[in-house]
This record gives C-alpha cells, sequence and structure tokens, in this order.
C-alpha cells in the first residue's frame, strides 16, 4: 500500500508539472512566436517523448529506475519552459527575485542530468550490485544542490550557458560573504556536469564490461545506446556549425533510442522490475500508445527541424509523406512488440478462432480436411501438414485426405484424432519454418485435434453413408439383374422345355383322336401319352423346385439345406441341435438363409479344391449364424465383393440388415460366417 501511494503521488506531482511545462513552451514557441525560428524540435522531439515514457513507466513499476527516467524527464520539460520564459522575457533578469527565480532552472537542469546519469549507471534495476557503485549513484545528486548552493556563495547570478544571457552583471543579492570562498569549488563540482557525468558513465561501464554476465547482457544495449547519445551530444557540442543539423537529428535519434532501449530491457530482461506476466498485460495497455507517439515523432521530426525552411504548406506535405512511408515501420514494431510479449499468442488464438469458423463454414467433408490443415499450418507456421484419416481396422497408413503445403520427410509431431476411444485420424506436423515448436504449441496442437475430432468424425460418418449408399445402389441394380435374369431363364426353360412337350402332347393327342376315329387306336398309344404327361409334371415340379423348395416350406431351414446338399459332389456334414431343427424362422429368413448356403457351397463346389465342407446354423441372442466351411485351398487376396456369387451372398444378406464376414488363407479353407437378425414366430414346424 506504501508503494502504491507513493507511486500515485508521484505521478500527482510530475506529471501535472510536466505537462503544464511542455503546455507552456509549446504554445508560446508554436503559436505566440511563431514567426520566428521556434525551436520546437528539443521540447518535442526530445523532451515529450521521454516524458511520456517516464509518466508511463511510473504507472507499472514501482522501481527506482521508474522515478530516476519520471524525475529526469519532468525536471527537462521544466528546465525549457525556464529557457522559454527567461528569453521571451529577458526583463525579469532585473528584478530582485529572480535569483531565487534562476534556483529554478539550475535545478531542473541538474535533476534532469542526475536522473539520467543515475538511470544509466543503475540500469535496469535501480540499485548496482556493487557497493562503490551504490555509493557513486549517491555522490549523481549532489549537483542537485547547485541552485541554494550557488545562491548563497556566488555574488552573481549563475546561469546556463545555452539561456545566452551572462549572469555575471547580474547582482546576487542573497549571497553570503562568508560563504563566497566556496565558491569555486561549488562551481568545478557541482555546477560542471562533467564529474557527476565521469561518475555515471564510470559505473555503467564498470557494470557493463566487468559485472557478471546477467548484468552484462540487461546493459548491453542501454550502454549502446548511452554511447551513442553522448557521442552525439560531444559532436553537437563541439562540431563546426556546418554539422549543427546533423548533429541535432543524431541527438534526438539517440534520445528517442533511449526510450525503445529501455522497452527492449523490459521485454527481454525484466527491466524496472516489471515480472514477466504483468509484461504481457502492459504491453497490451500501452504498447499502442508508445507506438503512436513514436510513430508521430517520427513522422513529424524533419519538419520540425526543418521549420526555419519550409513553408507551412511544404512542412505538412512532407509529415503526410513520412506518416505514410512510416505505416509499415509502425506495423512491424507492433508485431515485434506482441511477438516478443506474447510469442506465437495471437497467431495460436487466430488459429482457434479461424479453426472455429472454417468448421462452421465447410459443407465438403473433403474440403473441411482442407481448411483444418490450412489453418494448423497457419496457426504454428508449419511448412507443411497432413491429415490422413484411419481405415476400417483403424490403421493409419492410408493416402492423406488434407494437405496444406508441401510435404516432405518425416512429421516433426503428430496427434491422433481419437473419439469415444476410437482412432478417427492422425494429424502430422512439418517442421516450423522459424525456430522449433514450443511445449505450447505442441499443446495447441492437441487442443486442436480435440476441437477437430467431431468434424472429422463427421466426414468419415460421411463418406461411410456415401459408400453405403453407392453399395446399396449397386446391390439392388444386381438384384434386379438377377430378376431379370431369372425371368429370361424360366421363360427360356418354359419355351425350350415344358413348352415344347405340351406342343408334342397335343400333336400326339390330335393324332390319336384321328387313329380312334379310323379304329387304329392303341392302348400302347395311349400309355405313351400319358408318360408324357408325366414327365411334363416332373419338369413342372422341377422348375417349381429351383424357384421355391417345398421341403423348405413344409419341413423348415434345416431340413431344406440337407435336402439340397443331398447330390453335393464332396462329404458335407449340417450342423444343427434340435431346437432349431424344430424352429421356424420367417420366410424372408428362411429362404435368404437357404440361397446363401447354396451359394456358398456351390462357390467351394466350384474353386475350393476343398475335401470336406460343413454348414452350422445357431440361434443366438436373436441372431442366426450360419458357418459354412471347408478344407479347400482357401485364397491370399481379399475376395472382391462386387460380382459373383459373394456378392450376390451380400447383397440378399444385406437386404435384411445382416452382416457377412468370409476368411481364408491358404492352404487352410474359408469360412463364410453369416449373421441374420430374426424375430421369434413361433414354432411352426414339428
Amino acid at each position: 500500500m506504501g508503494n502504491v501511494l507513493r507511486k500515485w503521488g508521484l505521478i500527482a506531482t510530475l506529471a501535472p508539472i510536466g505537462a503544464a511545462a511542455l503546455l507552456y513552451v509549446v504554445i508560446v514557441r508554436g503559436f505566440i512566436d511563431s514567426a520566428a525560428d521556434h525551436g520546437l524540435g528539443w521540447p518535442l522531439l526530445g523532451v515529450l517523448p521521454t516524458f511520456v515514457f517516464g509518466i508511463w513507466l511510473l504507472t507499472v513499476s514501482s522501481s527506482r529506475s521508474a522515478f530516476f527516467i519520471a524525475a529526469a524527464s519532468t525536471a527537462m520539460a521544466v528546465g525549457s519552459a525556464y529557457e522559454t520564459f527567461v528569453q521571451r522575457n529577458a526583463e525579469v533578469i532585473q528584478q530582485q527575485w529572480f535569483p531565487l527565480f534562476n534556483v529554478i532552472g539550475l535545478t531542473a537542469d541538474a535533476v534532469s542530468a542526475a536522473g539520467f546519469l543515475a538511470l544509466f549507471a543503475t540500469y535496469p534495476t535501480g540499485t548496482p550490485e556493487r557497493r562503490w557503485q551504490r555509493n557513486a549513484v549517491v555522490f549523481l545528486w549532489v549537483p542537485v544542490l547547485v541552485g541554494p548552493l550557488t545562491l548563497l556563495t556566488t555574488p552573481h547570478v549563475v546561469m546556463q550557458a545555452y539561456i545566452g544571457i551572462n549572469g555575471e552583471a547580474i547582482p546576487n543579492p542573497f549571497a553570503v560573504p562568508a560563504l563566497e570562498w566556496a565558491a569555486p569549488a561549488v562551481h568545478y563540482l557541482i555546477y560542471q556536469p562533467w564529474p557527476s557525468v565521469l561518475l555515471g558513465l564510470g559505473v555503467l561501464y564498470s557494470r557493463a564490461l566487468f559485472g557478471d554476465a546477467e548484468v552484462r547482457g540487461r546493459t548491453r544495449v542501454m550502454t549502446w545506446v548511452v554511447t551513442a547519445s553522448l557521442a552525439s551530444f560531444m559532436m553537437w557540442t563541439l562540431a563546426p556549425p556546418s554539422w549543427g543539423n546533423a548533429a541535432a537529428v543524431a541527438v534526438f535519434i539517440t534520445l528517442m533510442a533511449i526510450p525503445l532501449a529501455a522497452i527492449h530491457g523490459i521485454f527481454r530482461y525484466g527491466a524496472f522490475d516489471i515480472a514477466p506476466d504483468d509484461r504481457g498485460l502492459l504491453a497490451a495497455r500501452s504498447s499502442s500508445l508508445l507506438i503512436t507517439v513514436l510513430y508521430a515523432i517520427g513522422a513529424a521530426t524533419p519538419a520540425v527541424l526543418l521549420a526555419d525552411r519550409l513553408t507551412v504548406m511544404g512542412a505538412i506535405l512532407l509529415t503526410a509523406i513520412l506518416a505514410i512511408c512510416l505505416l509499415p515501420l509502425r506495423g512491424w514494431l507492433q508485431d515485434w512488440i506482441h511477438r516478443t510479449v506474447f510469442g506465437d499468442r495471437d497467431r495460436q488464438l487466430a488459429l482457434l478462432s479461424k479453426l472455429g469458423r472454417q468448421l462452421d463454414q465447410a459443407v465438403d467433408p473433403g474440403e473441411l480436411l482442407i481448411r483444418l490443415t490450412e489453418a494448423v499450418r497457419y496457426g504454428l507456421d508449419a511448412s507443411w501438414v497432413r491429415i490422413g484419416l484411419a481405415g476400417p481396422d483403424g490403421g493409419l497408413g492410408g493416402p492423406p485426405m488434407g494437405v496444406a503445403g508441401e510435404p516432405g520427410g518425416e512429421p516433426v509431431d503428430s496427434c491422433v484424432l481419437m473419439r469415444g476411444g476410437e482412432t478417427l485420424g492422425r494429424i502430422d506436423v512439418g517442421p516450423r519454418r522459424r525456430g522449433d515448436y514450443s511445449d505450447a504449441e505442441r499443446a495447441l496442437l492437441r487442443t486442436v485435434a480435440g476441437q477437430a475430432a467431431a468434424s472429422v468424425a463427421n466426414v468419415r460418418l460421411s463418406a461411410q453413408l456415401a459408400q453405403q449408399l453407392d453399395d446399396l445402389t449397386a446391390s439392388r441394380e444386381r438384384l434386379l439383374a438377377a430378376q431379370d435374369g431369372e425371368r429370361k431363364r424360366l421363360e427360356r426353360d418354359l419355351h425350350d422345355g415344358i413348352q415344347q412337350n405340351v406342343v408334342a402332347q397335343i400333336a400326339g393327342l390330335r393324332l390319336a383322336r384321328n387313329r380312334l376315329m379310323r379304329g387304329e387306336l392303341t392302348v400302347g398309344e395311349l400309355v405313351s401319352l400319358q408318360d408324357q404327361t408325366r414327365e411334363t409334371l416332373t419338369d413342372l415340379r422341377e422348375l417349381a423346385h429351383g424357384i421355391h423348395p417345398p421341403v423348405l416350406s413344409d419341413n423348415g431351414l434345416v431340413a431344406a439345406i440337407e435336402s439340397s446338399v443331398a447330390r453335393f459332389p464332396i462329404p458335407l456334414a449340417v450342423e444343427a441341435d434340435a431346437g432349431l431343427r424344430a424352429e421356424r424362422f420367417p420366410e424372408e429368413v428362411e429362404t435368404t438363409a437357404y440361397y446363401v448356403v447354396r451359394e456358398a457351397l456351390a462357390n467351394t463346389a466350384k474353386h475350393a479344391h476343398a475335401t470336406g465342407a460343413s454348414v452350422g446354423l445357431v440361434r443366438q441372442d436373436g441372431h442366426l449364424k450360419i458357418t459354412i466351411t471347408d478344407d479347400g485351398c482357401g485364397f491370399d487376396v481379399p475376395v472382391p465383393a462386387t460380382h459373383g456369387g459373394l456378392a450376390n451372398i451380400r447383397d440378399r444378406v444385406a437386404a435384411l440388415r445382416g452382416t457377412v464376414d468370409v476368411t481364408g488363407s491358404q492352404p487352410s479353407g474359408t469360412t463364410v460366417l453369416v449373421d441374420l437378425p430374426v424375430e421369434r414366430e413361433g414354432h411352426r414346424g414339428g
């Protein structure tokens, strides 16, 4: 609570002072004295960004370094306002109170210098590691006493040289004669900045060069920026006037680099005692403001520096052009800050958001998988992503159904798509385009896999339904073709067999009538006609037996199977218990089971080269299970189910919602297992 009150107390004190000072400078130099060379470059390009950064830093950090930069930047604003006031109101130096007022300018300059020196010397924590360094930092603040000390020891007013007014001609009525002996010491040790500058830089360079590895790493960037800024100030002070503009630009650039170096220290090393978790929140809240300030400064700097050489329209045009040209840099800086703070969190969040939208919008199952791979590839910055679906047996070896990028080589990471304990497929991810995958990204891949599993399951279900629809359509076509073929066979059998016999019998009856009328008919001729009629009746019975065997209708399924296989060319055993032999099933079940057994045995006789076969019938859990086995040659490749006897079996069984499973391998024979759902209709036979 104490730190919070102190922090907000400092903000409430420094922010109004600095803002008021800068506002005064801008109003006076930008509007009241706008016809002259107003000199807004330093206040706007040097003081303003540092002040904004310092106050912002003070709002988010309670470290000493935050106070150093906030106090130093506020003092810079006050010093600039003091300079503006004195230059615009030169007559005030004749006033009796001016030596007291001058203390403000001296103190502001001293606080500014001491604050920055302490910041650099103790960066980034505000406290150096060694005792002599901490003691040296204390002495950096001694020049803050320059105002009161010069007021008491120096008989004239001491003014800064950049104001352009010689203070030696201005008497100081507040000087104490007994203390005048200390004036030289105050002048060389306190007023002159070089002792403090050398002391502060000594601490900074000693830590940057001879500190431990962590300290050297944290201070490296800031040390380079300070060195560059120091060199630019020396060039600005000592270089010929022709180098003035170049030196001024260098000074402004290096000053603007100081906040950037401090931000780099925050994000990289936790400078200003800002914890990693806080850095994300700070960046989210403040990065846009800081980037906007830096962007505005970058766009306005040339026009401000060239204010005395450009017209108003020229300054506006130059600023507008720079604003457009710097837009890509602003975007890059925004991305850099977010990437530094959040890593690829934005990209990953975009992945989840994009994935959700695409899963909702995708209509075509194949397109859904392609969109899924593209979303994963973008979110993880992967070189390629592919998704393969599991086969009916759960195996993962089929061709990929969705691909993004150009797969090559082995995947770096994979994630199996699971739903309800069932393996649906697998997501393979290639190498990352930049660096390696982090643990968070690997966890994200598994999250995405879990989210996408439901959609992939729908894809598989849709594919299975489509396949079943194709199979059903083909089955119907085959059934129609089989019915049509059976009808044609019956027509042919009737036309070529029974019809010819009937025609022959009619002709025989006509001949017998003629012979009877002539008295030539014999008993033997009538007996022959009777035999022909009996043969025709036998043919009709056999034809009817091929359509639906009477024994199936009369005695049931087991008896019909045993009757039909009586003439089977190889030994055959039919196994069924007494209960099943006495049980009657629905007519469509018995008919289907009967013809399935006949079709399977016909295949065995034609192709198996078996020496024995068996048919087993079992009723279990509301299903009739029929097993047809043989000891033949079997097969070493899957039997196609789109044509032939096996297709007929599958079609008949599928019509009753049953299943067929065919297994076999050389030389162990073949087993056909048929499962037909049945409903007990009651005992009809027996």
